[in-house]
């Protein structure tokens, strides 16, 4: 049966079709009274890295917050600490980076919870009996929360093609640890000619890369695959094994997706947002250039068909030729191909549903 998949597009020529109107009527068409006074609601965002810029507007935040406080007084917007080290690595620089992008009370009109505590060790042990994992890790106040609503930037990624819904579940809601059991079967391996520049070295922040006289050496006890050498090689020596790696990697995040609805599945509503399409996750400190025109937004109780949709409408796009697009620029072409080439996105979508997290078949309603 195709889940309902709720979409309004971004034109606008009256106050009552600007987008926090827009969000109002999408949350109405979606929302079935799920929430209670007494419930502790966790608005999942992701913040964005200090010197992105292309998160999700926290001005648009406030209309989500306000629908969900009409039934539901305790509502908090929460984040996890990332697995690398950047602006997010704890929860103090967490909070300052999340207050300098623009997500203050007076903004958003909720508090702030990291919701895996300050160094990322507040945790859960989840039961998902499933193929990589029979357990997973997830933030220690997600899994308290009574519900969710769960905003994602829909946009490309390095090495899972897309980042919407699921992957908002499956990293963000993951504690450090969930997230380095995630990666950890996908590390950096060495393709490449190394003229032992050492820039990789200065930026390993565990320790895992050194220097022999033939070329870098990675210990693969300590590597965290948090991706810093291939990020700032300017030889390109790393790489991945494509063919064998990534679709585990994308398999053990789905498991975590599930692990993070565990419970509470009919209390969670998926808010898709379609703007500033960028061919990277917000985890990066930059947004480059947009690879397809600004959308709309999108509403769904299925993460799976949020997502489906999600990619369809920005694959029915005409793609920016001053991108970082290389290829299929044409509608109806694979835009993430056209940006990261060796990924097949839509694996995530096909084993998300497969073990059960919702449906790729969708009926899009415009709203």
């Amino acid at each position: 049966m195709a889940s309902k998949v709720y979409f309004a597009d971004l034109r606008a020529r009256s106050a009552d079709e600007n987008k926090g109107s827009k969000i109002q009527r999408l949350f109405d068409k979606v929302y079935d009274g799920m929430f209670s006074e007494d419930d502790l609601v966790a608005v999942k965002v992701h913040f964005g890295e200090r010197g992105n810029d292309s998160f999700v507007n926290p001005i648009l935040l406030r209309y989500i917050v306000d629908k969900v406080k009409e039934s539901a007084k305790k509502v908090f917007l929460t984040d996890t600490n990332t697995l690398y080290y950047g602006s997010r690595h704890d929860s103090v620089e967490h909070l300052v980076t999340a207050i300098l992008n623009g997500f203050d009370y007076a903004v958003v009109g909720a508090p702030i919870i990291i919701a895996d505590g300050l160094q990322g060790k507040n945790e859960r042990i989840v039961k998902v009996g499933q193929k990589n994992f029979d357990v997973v890790r997830i933030a220690g106040d997600i899994y308290e929360a009574s519900g969710m609503v769960v905003v994602s930037h829909f946009k490309g990624h390095g090495i899972s093609g897309f980042g919407g819904a699921l992957k908002n579940l499956a990293m963000g809601c993951a504690t450090i640890e969930g997230k380095l059991e995630q990666h950890e079967c996908a590390k950096p391996i060495i393709d490449g000619d190394c003229d032992l520049c050492g820039v990789c070295v200065d930026n390993c922040p565990v320790g895992a890369l050194k220097l022999a006289e033939d070329g870098v050496e990675i210990d693969y006890e300590k590597c965290i695959a948090c991706m810093n050498c291939m990020d700032t090689c300017p030889n390109e020596v790393y790489d991945l094994n494509w063919e064998k790696d990534v679709p585990v990697f994308i398999e053990r995040m789905m498991e975590y997706s599930l692990g993070a609805v565990k419970g509470k599945e009919a209390k969670i509503l998926y808010f898709n947002f379609l703007t500033n399409i960028t061919p990277d996750c917000d985890c990066v400190a930059w947004s480059d250039y947009p690879i397809v025109p600004d959308i709309g937004i999108l509403a769904s109780k299925d993460p799976v068909a949020i997502d489906a949709a999600s990619y369809d409408l920005v694959n029915s796009q005409m793609g920016f030729k001053n991108s970082m697009l290389e290829k299929n620029f044409e509608e109806n072409a694979d835009k993430f191909r056209g940006v990261w080439s060796e990924v097949d996105a839509r694996y995530q979508l096909v084993y998300a549903e497969k073990i059960g997290l919702g449906s790729r078949d969708y009926h899009l309603i415009k709203v």
